[in-house]
């Protein structure tokens, strides 16, 4: 079995393997004060819970956008499972030409996600949006050239920017709005929220779209954690919501 893990900026995300099948799932808050004890003694729970033995995890791999949190995670792996991680980072094998003016200054997730998405969806001009606390877009070609993307603020940072920059805004519930016109002031805050990140998708989406791939259309893949909000909007092409995870399966089969 191979444990997989993304180190998010709000949480790890993480998922065990059986040969390609994503059998498992989970989540673990990625606060800065995580320790190796602390994640080693969750992973060595949740395999519990679950009825998994520790002897099953053959290897470990992950990819991090967090700095702080890298000595903890390689240590956690060393100290509560005897296995030296997998880390994604510049250098390894990832089947794509990184078309970028700084490589090494692409978020590894996002290299994950552009992994898996050219492996599923083979010879195809790709725009992933990726759903998480930052929304990003990255860019691939049908040759597999990682051309660049985008980024603007998650729904989740916009709605903390609401709450803790003004007086009397409260924190909601992120979902769905019934009608766009919001008669609350929660309602006010979904409203905007949802379709305000709605039309900056349709917007940056259908903006590279015109300057990379007009007379190619590309696929359009969701993933993230509030990808599902979308799924009926005639967005995205697919939604891959573990599409992370798969990336980071397949760059460490690359590379071992």
């Amino acid at each position: 079995m191979l444990l997989c893990l993304d180190v998010g900026n709000t949480h790890i995300y993480g998922g065990i393997f059986e040969n390609e099948q994503l059998s498992f799932q989970f989540r673990y808050p990625s606060k800065n004060c995580c320790t190796s004890d602390e994640l080693g003694i969750f992973l060595k729970t949740y395999l519990k819970e679950m009825q998994i033995s520790q002897d099953k995890i053959s290897a470990v791999a992950y990819c991090s956008v967090v700095p702080s949190l890298e000595y903890s995670i390689r240590s956690a792996f060393i100290k509560y499972f005897s296995l030296e991680p997998f880390v994604l980072q510049a250098g390894i094998k990832t089947g794509l030409q990184i078309k970028y003016k700084n490589p090494a200054e692409v978020g590894t997730d996002r290299i994950a996600n552009a992994i898996a998405a050219f492996h599923l969806f083979p010879q195809k001009n790709i725009i992933i949006v990726d759903l998480g606390t930052a929304t990003s877009f990255e860019v691939i070609s049908s040759s597999g050239a990682f051309l660049g993307g985008a980024i603007i603020p998650g729904l989740q940072m916009q709605m903390r920017a609401l709450n803790e920059k003004t007086a009397n805004l409260p924190p909601v519930r992120i979902l769905k709005p019934i009608a766009a016109l919001g008669q609350s002031t929660a309602a006010n805050i979904q409203s905007g929220l949802y379709y305000g990140q709605r039309g900056a998708m349709r917007e940056i989406i259908s903006a590279i779209t015109k300057e990379m791939f007009e007379n190619a259309p590309p696929t359009i893949i969701g993933t993230g954690g509030f990808s599902h909000l979308f799924e009926e909007d005639n967005l995205f092409d697919a939604i891959v919501p573990d599409l992370v995870l798969q990336g980071l399966r397949i760059a460490y089969a690359k590379n071992h």
